[in-house]
């Protein structure tokens, strides 16, 4: 598991809880796709990472492989002081264990926050997973690129370590933009520890 900054975490587990505050029977699957789709938005619309977390291509579509894994075990580690989860009908669901605290968000995070969740707050996690699977998206660009989609649908394969690209989603001076303040993101959780 990569080592993550204490402010990564908090931006994360915050952000996590103030979606599990705002949309009910929040599930695992549904909150690792709002991650992603924050991440997304973010690079589209700010030309910057949001979390600055990696997400690979997985069959189920783009994932954060260590908050899967977190979300997925007994009991969480990295988001232990965050949330708790419950077990449903086969099914984990996501409640949030602290109030939501600012400290870690712009307002421009909060209105992508806030964006993100009227546009797909009210999805399942189904039409979330089928929404990253779009013809036009990243995710699918790269499956196919890498031959992971024959394989994704047969079943012989559930994830790989190709990472999403964000700067497919961006041209130019957007793209540069994007990668640059990736690399100061980047720079700075490194200095964090």
């Amino acid at each position: 598991m990569k080592h993550y900054s204490e402010d990564t975490i908090s931006k994360i587990g915050n952000t996590v809880v103030y979606l599990s505050e705002r949309i009910p029977n929040l599930s695992k699957t549904k909150i690792l796709k709002l991650l992603y789709l924050i991440e997304e938005h973010s690079a589209i619309k700010n030309n910057t990472p949001f979390f600055g977390i990696n997400f690979e291509v997985w069959q189920a579509g783009p994932v954060a492989k260590d908050f899967y894994i977190d979300l997925s075990d007994d009991e969480p580690v990295l988001l232990r002081n965050f949330i708790t989860k419950t077990d449903e009908s086969g099914s984990t669901y996501i409640h949030s264990k602290t109030p939501f605290c600012d400290d870690e968000f712009s307002d421009n995070d909060i209105e992508l926050l806030d964006e993100v969740i009227r546009k797909f707050g009210n999805k399942t996690a189904t039409q979330l997973v089928e929404l990253t699977h779009n013809e036009n998206s990243a995710w699918y660009c790269i499956a196919k690129d890498n031959e992971l989609l024959d394989d994704f649908t047969n079943g012989k394969k559930n994830h790989s370590d190709k990472e999403i690209d964000f700067t497919y989603y961006l041209s130019g001076c957007s793209a540069e933009r994007y990668l640059e303040n990736k690399e100061t993101s980047e720079m700075f959780e490194s200095l964090k520890y």
